[in-house]
């Protein structure tokens, strides 16, 4: 990967992007068992995305100008993470499953656009080009840790209690 795939703010862009791109698969699919496949592999990447960002992107970026931010983004996670819990054992073809994803999908493209009109901006002007580098890498390498480990989706039926510490 260059530089410009393992800067940060670009590479949680890209993620963004793919996610969304899912999510719509997701939706549009045309069959219980295909939805189903699709949504477990959105749900272990909207996992690993949101732990990276958790655990090392907003610590790291923690500044007076974006705090608010990220508590926001916190909370965000928090409500991702219930939708989440609340799909995982849920059948296409229930139907709960259809408002629940929804929403997911609606909350999710949301965040997106929060984080990148408000969040990244900030974080463009308050860490230099190695700095996001350097956070990039970090990030690939924990979402590759968890990826390894199978399903990481599952996770979050534990982290619903409350949103994750600003750290």
């Amino acid at each position: 990967m260059n530089e410009k795939e393992t800067d940060a703010v670009q590479f949680l862009i890209s993620q963004h992007r793919a996610l969304e791109h899912l999510l719509k698969q997701t939706a549009d699919a045309d069959s219980d068992e295909k939805k189903k496949a699709l949504f477990a592999e959105a749900g272990d990447q909207l996992t690993v995305h949101i732990k990276s960002e958790e655990e090392i992107f907003y610590p790291a970026v923690k500044a007076a100008r974006t705090e608010d931010d990220l508590l926001e983004s916190l909370e965000e996670h928090l409500s991702l993470k219930r939708l989440l819990a609340d799909l995982l054992p849920l059948d296409p073809s229930e139907k709960l499953f259809e408002p629940k994803f929804k929403v997911l999908k609606e909350q999710t493209e949301h965040h997106h656009k929060e984080e990148e009109e408000h969040l990244f901006p900030a974080v463009l002007k308050l860490l230099d080009g190695p700095q996001r580098h350097t956070l990039g890498q970090e990030m690939i390498a924990l979402q590759m840790r968890l990826a390894t480990r199978g399903e990481p989706r599952e996770a979050v039926v534990n982290e619903t209690a409350a949103a994750a510490p600003l750290e």
